[in-house]
């Protein structure tokens, strides 16, 4: 029996693994590798100092190009490109060579392998770079683009907004990660014809699991993610001196890093709180379930940033939900996709410092009636976010364009 090759699909992502179990967000990688099954998958994304240029992750063939000299490839990790870009203005001389980089080493992989679709997250960068390559001398490769949150909400003016209208028009279909954000594509003018709502996925079978009976804290609160504004860890720690009022015995466990780390550490001791309040820095990808499985309560004090920049969509919410952690989430546009309008109580604002403190003791009061309310929205969020779901589903897009694109040539 003759074996039919794979079609070749080719990833372009700026946020990606930099090896096996990076802190850094990797659910770009989740989905690729769930894609091998069908694909042969390829994906160019940036190198970083103490990456390996051409490796194999699970299947994956990684391909990471240089876009700067040594160490000063500093433009993705560590928070990402809008935040270190706001960092650090000088790594805005970064932009142009981080782009034309990428769109150099793509067009020459499409020289040399038969890629058969490509699929660009992030509108800017990746999406422009696939759009650019229609440009380009060569075949003219269909592309999904996906949109996670920040290329949509933070990148702001009327070149960019005008950049990423040029991607929607170039792309074969585009999804978003929740509906608000389609909405967001409506209000552009967006074709919403090839718009579809395709939330990335969770690992509920073998990762984010609940844990053991009597595993659970009664009196550690989590917050999980990076240290920028439209997480909202300063209004949580904000709030945390009248949480320790009614509750003196509290703790609050902070995973994760970023711009903000060293301002938001210096707001502890002002508050004086710093004997409750623990730092774990950044936190690899394979220690996050123990964190929640030991949890009373997650806080994700989500916000709309003063850029406009929100969530958008809140996969640590998922992963604590999979793992039986009681959540307090911030009411953010997202939150509609994600909860639904049966767990209205558990959204705060968390500009409210009172009505955030009172939820986060309403649940470390009542830790049953949390549980049993989450137990509810955890089968529903499972039947929603499962990775076997959501991969077949972005699998069957990717092959419906791809084999559109060969019935028309």
């Amino acid at each position: 029996m003759i074996r039919t090759p794979r079609p070749v699909l080719l990833v372009l992502a700026s946020t990606y693994p930099r090896w096996a179990d990076d802190h850094e967000p990797g659910f770009v990688h989740e989905l690729a590798r769930r894609l091998t099954d069908r694909f042969r998958v390829l994906a160019l994304v940036p190198h970083s100092p103490g990456s390996s240029t051409r490796e194999t992750l699970d299947g994956v063939e990684v391909i990471r190009y240089r876009y700067a000299p040594g160490r000063l490839e500093s433009l993705v990790n560590d928070g990402g490109i809008v935040t270190n870009l706001r960092r650090a203005r000088w790594r805005a001389l970064l932009v142009p060579t981080f782009v034309l980089s990428q769109a150099w080493q793509a067009w020459r992989l499409l020289r040399s392998e038969s890629v058969d679709v490509i699929h660009a997250h992030w509108l800017l960068p990746q999406g422009l770079v696939a759009a650019l390559l229609h440009w380009l001398p060569g075949r003219k490769i269909p592309f999904v683009a996906t949109s996670h949150g920040a290329d949509l909400y933070a990148l702001r003016g009327r070149t960019l907004e005008g950049l990423k209208r040029f991607v929607l028009r170039h792309a074969s279909a585009t999804t978003v990660v929740s509906g608000a954000m389609r909405e967001r594509l409506r209000a552009m003018e967006a074709d919403l014809s090839k718009v579809s709502v395709q939330p990335m996925g969770v690992d509920f079978v073998e990762r984010f699991t609940p844990g053991l009976d009597g595993e659970r804290s009664e009196r550690e609160i989590l917050f999980v993610g990076r240290m920028v504004e439209k997480k909202g860890l300063r209004h949580l720690l904000d709030a945390w001196p009248q949480v320790l009022q009614q509750v003196p015995d509290a703790t609050l466990t902070i995973a994760g890093f970023g711009p903000e780390e060293a301002a938001l550490k210096a707001r502890v001791v002002e508050l004086r709180v710093d004997a409750s309040v623990r730092f774990l820095g950044a936190v690899p990808q394979s220690d996050l379930p123990s964190l929640y499985r030991r949890a009373a309560l997650l806080v994700a004090p989500f916000v709309s940033a003063a850029s406009g920049d929100e969530e958008g969509l809140g996969l640590v919410l998922v992963e604590a939900i999979g793992c039986g952690c009681p959540v307090v989430v911030g009411d953010v546009r997202a939150m509609d996709e994600l909860m639904g309008s049966g767990f209205g109580g558990l959204r705060v604002d968390p500009g409210n410092t009172a009505q955030l403190a009172s939820k986060i003791v309403d649940v470390l009061r009542d830790p049953a009636g949390a549980r049993a309310e989450l137990e509810v929205l955890r089968r529903d969020v499972r039947a929603r976010f499962d990775w076997r779901a959501t991969s077949r589903r972005y699998m069957d897009l990717l092959t419906e364009v791809s084999r559109g694109a060969g019935r028309a040539a």
